[in-house]
C-alpha cells in the first residue's frame, strides 16, 4: 500500500483527521488550495470533497498520461 506524508499535502488544520474525515475534507483542505480554486472547482466539475476531486475524469486521464510518459 503507497503511503503520503500527510503535512505534504494537507493543509494543517486537517493534518490529524482522519482519512474519511480527509476524504469528505473541502478540496481547501488540501495544501495550496485556496477558497476560491475550491468555488472554480465545483462550478468547473460540480467537486466540493477531496474525495470527488479524485473522481474527475479528466484529473484521471491527466494522471494516466502522466504514468503513460514517465514509462517512456
Amino acid at each position: 500500500m503507497a503511503s503520503i506524508d500527510l503535512d505534504t499535502v494537507l493543509d494543517k488544520a486537517w493534518a490529524d483527521k482522519t482519512l474519511p474525515e480527509i476524504l469528505g475534507a473541502p478540496v481547501g483542505a488540501l495544501k495550496g488550495v485556496s477558497d476560491r480554486d475550491g468555488e472554480l472547482l465545483k462550478e468547473a466539475f460540480g467537486v466540493t470533497t477531496v474525495a470527488q476531486l479524485a473522481e474527475v475524469k479528466y484529473v484521471r486521464w491527466a494522471q494516466a498520461l502522466a504514468a503513460l510518459g514517465a514509462a517512456e
